[in-house]
């Protein structure tokens, strides 16, 4: 039985009982005041499927109110099946088609896709290469940077910095203006243990880096013909960068850069929690809706 057939996925109601069973664990609670003792269900034909009234702050709320889905005159049972279809799509999937699957207009597929990929930022601070593990760091470019001319090489093109954790399977992308190792150091320490293992190419923006952490710093040399010396290699954030660009290029087909950091963390988020990690569709489903809480965006942010 496909996993789409089931029943939160086709009922209003059963969609809100699915999302507050994941929501609130441990019973109702009021994003108004926070309480969680004086709440009582709402009933009656003219009352919203799934309201609650607080009776310390005496506010009506939704598990909707303070997550992506707040504000939003789509069922519920509509916003499940989209973050089903999105994060089991390997490569992503167009506003387009979620229009078509959904029933929805483009402009509101489009609007949802955004909120999803919202929802699919991290929260995980954690460090990469904790223990000493490898960490393989790479740049890629993709599309135009807005306001250059294009010019030969890859100088009029958007940044992307990721980095990929060996031992942990997860990666994370950053857009950043520029490769110059001031502006890289930032990010290189606030996401990369101390004691990790540096892998990269021979760039020379990552020889800046060679002494910054105790496991070391091995470099692959490409110019030299060299992709593979014992374990050092970049061949694993090389496989994530072709899968983003097969998803940017095949099925979003443009990005401009104000969203280019949303659009990463969905590809970030499906290739950390991919099968080889262990993690199959209906649990990746249910790691993004835990991703929903203090998410909101309006259609202005959006744009």
């Amino acid at each position: 039985m496909s996993a789409l057939s089931a029943p939160h996925f086709h009922n209003e109601e059963a969609a809100y009982a699915y999302v507050e069973a994941r929501i609130w664990p441990n019973g109702p609670v009021c994003p108004h005041c926070g309480g969680v003792d004086r709440i009582g269900k709402m009933g009656g034909k003219s009352t919203r499927i799934g309201t609650y009234k607080c009776y310390q702050c005496r506010k009506p709320f939704t598990v909707k109110v303070g997550t992506i889905f707040e504000s939003s005159h789509v069922a519920l049972n509509i916003w499940l099946q989209a973050m089903y279809l999105i994060a089991g799509s390997k490569k992503g999937i167009s506003s387009n088609q979620l229009h078509r699957t959904l029933g929805v207009t483009l402009k509101t597929a489009w609007f949802m896709s955004h909120r999803i990929r919202e929802a699919m930022r991290s929260n995980d601070p954690g460090f990469f290469g904790e223990n000493g593990g490898g960490v393989e760091v790479d740049e890629t470019f993709i599309g135009r940077e807005p306001g250059r001319e294009v010019a030969q090489g890859p100088h009029h093109k958007m940044k992307v910095l990721a980095l990929v954790d060996r031992d942990t399977g997860r990666s994370r992308a950053i857009v950043v203006d520029n490769l110059k190792p001031r502006d890289l150091a930032p990010i290189m320490f606030h996401n990369i243990a101390r004691e990790a293992r540096l892998i990269t190419d021979e760039a020379h923006h990552y020889r800046a880096f060679s002494l910054a952490f105790e496991g070391g710093h091995d470099a692959v040399r490409h110019g030299a013909g060299e992709y593979v010396r014992g374990d050092v290699h970049t061949n694993t954030i090389e496989g994530y960068f072709s899968i983003f660009k097969r998803g940017m290029r095949g099925i979003y087909q443009h990005c401009a850069k104000k969203h280019l950091h949303r659009y990463l963390a969905e590809f970030d988020f499906r290739y950390t929690n991919r099968v080889a990690n262990g993690i199959n569709d209906a649990e990746r489903a249910d790691r993004l809706l835990a991703g929903v809480v203090g998410r909101r965006l309006t259609y202005q942010q959006a744009n």
